[in-house]
């Protein structure tokens, strides 16, 4: 992705904290890889999740589900703002502060530490019983003036210092610290900041040491920015902090900001990336999440924007070393985008009155949640119907000339269904030679627990194609009413091409691998033909 330009408030969170339980889900394994226990506080007992209490949970629950967390970054201005607090202290579970850490804010003139707002963030995340990554304490932006101007022989007293006094002000009471923030250029070449003009890269790892002794318990992470996929800034942090592995200096993470745009490509390779990192013993998380868009915002724009929020969220399940999510605050009414990027904007989950949009159901749904009631699409449930899809892989063979899903609908409202109004859509490829779109299916209902009387089948072709996609399975019913909290049970579903050639399943967008009924938010469901659960292709 292109540049980001000079982030101005671009600060750098992280990961959970001892009061945020890594949930043991029992009866349900949600969508994506059930990931190890990331590193990092300690566990607490957890509650039993089911189809039924995931609509009405958390983006921070729903992530525990996976051994991982949900967080926001925040700053003291917003903290006056009740309405907005309390979406806040309620749905997340982990707190970056944005601003009130960073240098010129704590040590405006040397020797000279004011922790008030920092202290006020603390104090907010205490009180709601979130984590701390702290942010940030070297960055070559938002610094003083005086810091710049010392001769280079005062530099290193001067950082290591600021680091002692500010880490060890907060020692304790912070999960993890951003200790280098925004390193490289994008070139993947070293800042000429003040600390490289006078250590060079040995400022790094001092910085990180002298974190280490101020703060022995803290989780410790350099974070940057383009570094999400493939490229030569990604390939200068695997190298710098592959040495400092190799040179025994303490490092326990790394941040990856994921500052993206709709305007240009997802991140090549993001979930591989990721792996590499994680490879070399550390754990990883995506720190800054926003994806902004070229105003005005409109339909396609608002389907992008919430598909790259959907991939970042798999990238994170896919990867057991993990450990969260952060978006760089939560509501567009507090964006950093739109000061910063002219004529860009609604980069977050909630919109300016504090609303969840159709990012906010892309990642409950890739979570695991299905619908969240965001207003433009996406996932939105309809009237006071939850409608969720559960999906089993009844063909383990990804290249045999038969695809047999096992799908379940859950109606997790408050109110009756009709299923006459209700279709459900498996999404795959055709895999003809030559990528025949005319090709022609038959299709079964082997079993129902409802009766394979009252359930419709047939494929159709995809519009445009969409990738891993041009065609679907849709699913209907007859009659039939799905009572509030209740389940159709098992349908068991077959199809074939009328001339019985292979398919090649393993790139299927709505087929996993798992045996066993879980939900899947890749299989799309409709009430009254408006899409009501799950992310289209």
């Amino acid at each position: 992705m292109p540049s980001l330009l000079q982030f101005l408030p671009s600060p750098t969170k992280r990961a959970p904290m001892g009061a945020l339980p890594l949930l043991l889900v029992a009866a349900l394994a949600f969508a994506g890889p059930q990931p190890a226990a990331a590193a990092g506080p300690p566990a607490a007992a957890a509650p039993v999740v089911t189809s039924t209490t995931a609509a009405s949970m958390t983006l921070d629950a729903l992530a525990e589900a996976h051994g991982r967390y949900f967080g926001s970054a925040t700053d003291n201005p917003e903290l006056s703002d009740a309405a907005y607090t309390a979406t806040l202290g309620s749905e997340f579970g982990q707190i970056t502060p944005g601003n009130s850490m960073k240098w010129d804010t704590i040590e405006p003139q040397q020797g000279q530490f004011n922790f008030a707002k920092g202290d006020a963030v603390v104090d907010f995340a205490q009180q709601h019983g979130q984590s701390i990554h702290a942010h940030n304490l070297v960055w070559h932006s938002q610094l003083p003036s005086w810091v710049s101007a010392l001769p280079t022989g005062q530099v290193r007293a001067a950082m290591e210092n600021h680091i002692t006094t500010e880490a060890g002000h907060y020692k304790g009471e912070v999960y993890a610290w951003d200790v280098v923030n925004e390193p490289f250029n994008d070139d993947g070449t070293y800042r000429t900041d003040a600390f490289y003009n006078a250590m060079g890269t040995a400022y790094i790892g001092d910085a990180l040491r002298t974190a280490h002794a101020a703060d022995p318990g803290a989780e410790l992470y350099i974070n940057d920015y383009n570094i999400e996929g493939s490229g030569a800034k990604a390939d200068a942090m695997y190298r710098l902090v592959s040495q400092l592995k190799a040179d025994g200096v303490p490092i326990d993470g790394v941040g990856f900001q994921t500052h993206l745009a709709v305007q240009y490509g997802f991140p090549s390779g993001m979930r591989a990336n990721l792996q590499r990192f994680a490879d070399l013993g550390l754990d990883v998380a995506v720190t800054e999440l926003d994806v902004r868009v070229q105003l005005p915002a409109d339909a396609a724009k608002s389907a992008t924007q919430s598909d790259y929020y959907r991939q970042v969220v798999e990238a994170c399940l896919g990867v057991a070393r993990c450990v969260g999510i952060t978006v760089w605050d939560y509501t567009d009414k507090y964006s950093w985008v739109p000061s910063t990027f002219p004529g860009q904007g609604s980069a977050c989950l909630y919109d300016e009155n504090l609303q969840p949009k159709a990012a906010y159901d892309a990642v409950r749904a890739a979570l695991g949640g299905g619908s969240g009631g965001g207003d433009d699409g996406g996932g939105g449930g309809t009237g006071n119907s939850a409608l969720l899809v559960q999906y089993r892989n009844n063909d383990q063979n990804a290249t045999d000339n038969q695809i047999k899903p096992g799908l379940r609908l859950v109606n997790t409202g408050g109110g009756a269904v009709d299923l006459s109004t209700v279709t459900l859509r498996y999404w795959f490829t055709a895999d003809d030679p030559g990528g025949s779109p005319a090709a022609t299916f038959d299709t079964w209902c082997d079993y129902a627990v409802i009766g394979c009387g009252t359930v419709t089948h047939r494929v159709a072709a995809a519009s445009g194609s969409p990738a891993g996609a041009d065609h679907y399975l849709e699913v209907g019913f007859s009659s039939g009413s799905l009572a509030a909290g209740a389940s159709t049970g098992d349908i068991q579903l077959r199809l074939n091409k009328t001339g019985w050639t292979a398919f090649d399943e393993s790139d299927d967008y709505s087929r996993t691998t798992g045996a066993s009924y879980a939900d899947a938010p890749r299989i799309t469901a409709y009430l009254g033909g408006a899409l009501a659960y799950g992310i289209e292709p």
